[in-house]
């Protein structure tokens, strides 16, 4: 119910000009903030009625995130939140690799509008600091997230947000958040640091070491937990 209450407060974004695109985005923003666990059936009926709108709308929204890998309709079921595989992660850290090295590598002169990032950073330890890993969690997709906007490319920024979202599902195999969360703190503070010195080749160098690190245990902790669930 928790899920449906947060739903209906979202109505009020949709107005007068609903359009299955905002519902979509609506939807895609409460997966990526774990609302909608990998394997939760969406109930049309529910959902529908939570944001005040039409079956046919809600099928197309839902359309759309099937195409997002995000929801997969089972035949004489319903549509399901996606669980991923371990190829589907190596896919996603590939994904992120070419997206945000890439735009590290093409920032212009310094200095970077870095607020948003150091914000982040500053959400991210303040969960650490009361323990809540989700939280934590949260923190560092939007870090992610803020990193790619310093591209100012709303193409890009469509792209990474449909990515972020699809790994926030990979997350809720981890049984030890803290575990795979809480070292990236520090290096997240350090990225930021490199580039307001303009040292943004070694920014680069350590993002993509992040990155590979974070793959690396993603993939361990999915190796370790899929058998369980087979």
């Amino acid at each position: 119910m928790d899920e449906l209450n947060a739903l209906a407060d979202d109505r009020a974004l949709l107005g007068r000009t609903s359009t299955a695109e905002r519902v979509a985005d609506i939807l895609r923003n409460r997966i990526a903030e774990g609302y909608f666990p990998p394997g939760t059936r969406l109930s049309e009926d529910s959902i529908g009625g939570a944001l005040g709108v039409s079956r046919n709308t809600l099928r197309e929204s839902f359309r759309l995130l099937t195409h997002e890998r995000l929801l997969e309709h089972q035949l004489n079921r319903g549509v399901f939140v996606r669980v991923l595989s371990v190829d589907d992660v190596e896919d996603i850290y590939r994904t992120r690799r070419m997206i945000e090295c890439a735009v590290v590598r093409s920032l212009g002169d310094p200095p970077y509008a870095l607020d948003r990032i150091a914000g982040a950073v500053a959400d991210g330890q303040r969960g650490a600091e009361l323990r809540e890993w989700k939280s934590v969690s949260t923190a560092n997709i939007h870090f992610h997230r803020e990193l790619v906007a310093l591209a100012r490319s709303e193409r890009t920024d469509e792209l990474m947000r449909s990515v972020l979202a699809e790994l926030r599902l990979a997350f809720h195999v981890v049984d030890d958040p803290q575990r795979l969360h809480e070292p990236y703190l520090a290096r997240n503070l350090e990225i930021v640091e490199m580039l307001r010195e303009g040292r943004r080749d070694t920014a680069e160098t350590l993002l993509g070491e992040y990155l590979d690190d974070s793959r690396e245990g993603l993939v361990e902790a999915y190796r370790q937990r899929m058998p369980k669930d087979g």
